[in-house]
C-alpha cells in the first residue's frame, strides 16, 4: 500500500468514526426531544434542541460528503486516475493534493466552480 493509499484510507477510517459519533449525537438529540415537554425554545439559559439538532444535523451532513469525496478518491486511486483533473484533465499540483488528498480538481478548475 502506497503512502497516498494509507493516508485516504486513515483518513476515512477517522471520518466513518465522525459520522457513525455524529450519527448517534443526533438520534439522542431526537430522542430527547420526543421525551421532554420542556419549552426549551423560549428558554434564556443555553441552546435549544431546535439549535442543537440543527447543528448536529449539519455537522453530519458534511461529515457524510467527506466521507463520499474519499471514497471516490480511493476509486480514482485504484483505477490510476487519482492526481488527474476530472474536468480539464490535466495533472493536479502535488502542493494541492498534499493540501486536499481527497480533491478532484486542479485550482483552476476549482476556481471556476467555486470550490
Amino acid at each position: 500500500m502506497d503512502d497516498v493509499h494509507r493516508a485516504l484510507t486513515d483518513e476515512r477510517a477517522d471520518t466513518a468514526a465522525q459520522v457513525s459519533a455524529l450519527s448517534a449525537d443526533l438520534d439522542g438529540i431526537i430522542e430527547a426531544a420526543a421525551m421532554s415537554n420542556t419549552d426549551d425554545e423560549h428558554d434564556p439559559e443555553g441552546t435549544t434542541i431546535a439549535y442543537e439538532r440543527a447543528h448536529t444535523a449539519a455537522l453530519l451532513s458534511s461529515a457524510r460528503g467527506r466521507l463520499d469525496e474519499l471514497d471516490h478518491a480511493l476509486a480514482r486511486h485504484a483505477s490510476g486516475d487519482y492526481g488527474r483533473c476530472e474536468s480539464c484533465g490535466g495533472s493536479i499540483a502535488p502542493e494541492r493534493l498534499a493540501a486536499r488528498p481527497s480533491t478532484a480538481f486542479c485550482i483552476a478548475c476549482a476556481s471556476a466552480k467555486g470550490r
